[in-house]
């Protein structure tokens, strides 16, 4: 019969074992730690467009920026849970104000569709590291990033093409604007 001393050692060296074939390496740590900063940075870069948009008249724009604001930290969050679960712990960044000033409307999302094309940077650059080191279980994490990035530029780009098309008439920005309202709904 084994002592509990023999027990726990046992114990504890298939802990380490088991934490050890889970956890990533320190590259692959870094870029998702780093990646959690721009996912919090983007939370916060929407919250401060819709509050300029808020101030502006432009409730609708305020409404579907204040929306993405929170999915954007729901992004963060999953991927402060994927390097907890990995074995790692999560670090919460401090992160710059962001920019809070902006001429007009179609400004504010092509400063959005700027922001979106390096986020989309970074999470192929992650995905090309994996593919490096062999993290199957990273890389198939972050393909739903992927989706979500493509959706995002997308959008943003819809937005530009159509305050393009609107120009300068404020009937047709306002209108606009009460359809921005609405258009988080189906997300």
């Amino acid at each position: 019969m084994m002592n509990n001393k023999n027990n726990l050692s046992f114990f504890t060296v298939s802990f380490r074992t088991l934490k050890n074939n889970i956890m990533l390496s320190e590259k692959i740590e870094q870029l998702l730690q780093d990646q959690v900063k721009k996912e919090a940075s983007s939370s916060q870069t929407y919250l401060a467009m819709a509050c300029w948009a808020d101030v502006k008249g432009f409730s609708g724009a305020a409404q579907f920026l204040y929306t993405h604001s929170d999915e954007e930290r729901v992004h963060m969050l999953k991927l402060i849970k994927f390097l907890n679960e990995r074995g790692s712990q999560a670090t919460i960044p401090a992160l710059d104000s962001p920019r809070k000033e902006f001429d007009n409307l179609k400004e504010v999302f092509q400063s959005i569709l700027d922001h979106e094309i390096l986020v989309t940077e970074s999470i192929n650059n992650i995905i090309t590291v994996c593919l490096e080191e062999k993290d199957h279980l990273t890389n198939n994490f972050i393909q739903w990033y992927i989706a979500e990035q493509m959706e995002e530029e997308q959008l943003a780009r819809s937005i530009i093409d159509k305050l393009e098309m609107i120009g300068s008439d404020t009937s047709s920005l306002y209108l606009f604007d009460r359809e921005l309202a609405t258009a988080n709904q189906g997300a």
